[in-house]
């Protein structure tokens, strides 16, 4: 079995327009990653959703499960949180995908910065490359990690995985695991996307996955 969640609740989810996107943005674009991926911590609510966590994900997998994360605090610290004193492996395969110089612009700054980028980014999301030299498209990088990741699953042992990733990392997982478009998965992430700290459940049969269902957290 395979359990995909999405980390709990982070202060950048909580205060997405009145906290880290400013017109002009107060960073560089490195510093502005930098902050995304090491600095941004949970919300008190987030909290509460890795102890649910926690009690849903010992009721799901089995005794060992093998546990996978982002590189990014807010992934991080739901996994320890989550399922405490348990060893977990940190890999890029799983992190979000990276806005290169774009991070934390606004909308205005970022079409106004860079005119070049706008009809893609407004739309064909997913084949949007953020400008900067680190800047990934969904289609392209973050779907080709994602690839790399289930990949590794069917060389592993026979034990359950849990991996704690990020809202567009799951979009690319989700077209890998499921055999579906990655262009179908955005739109309808724009009805309704994945909760923070919500729980996909895949199962491994003759070498495919196959969707099982999501758990909500209730908190």
């Amino acid at each position: 079995m395979l359990f995909l969640v999405r980390h709990a609740e982070s202060i950048e989810n909580a205060t997405k327009y009145t906290g880290f996107y400013e017109n002009p943005r107060p960073w560089t674009g490195p510093a502005a990653h930098a902050l995304s991926r090491d600095v941004v911590g949970l919300t008190p609510r987030g909290f509460l959703q890795c102890l649910w966590l926690g009690k849903t994900l010992l009721e799901l997998t089995g005794p060992d499960p093998l546990i996978h994360t982002s590189q990014y605090r807010r992934a991080r610290d739901t996994a320890v949180l989550a399922l405490p004193a348990r060893p977990y492996e940190v890999t890029a395969l799983l992190n979000e995908q990276h806005y290169g110089a774009a991070t934390y612009m606004t909308k205005e700054e970022l079409y106004a910065t860079y005119p070049e980028g706008t009809q893609d980014r407004q739309t064909r999301k997913h084949l949007w490359t953020p400008p900067g030299a680190d800047g990934e498209s969904l289609a392209c990088g973050v779907l080709r990690r994602a690839t790399a990741f289930v990949d590794s699953l069917h060389t592993a042992s026979a034990v359950d995985v849990v991996a704690f990733t990020h809202h567009t990392t799951i979009l690319a997982l989700r077209a890998v695991l499921e055999r579906r478009p990655v262009t179908e998965l955005v739109d309808e992430a724009r009805v309704c996307k994945t909760p923070n700290a919500a729980i996909l459940v895949y199962e491994q049969a003759d070498g495919l996955f196959h969707a099982r269902g999501t758990v909500q957290p209730v908190c």
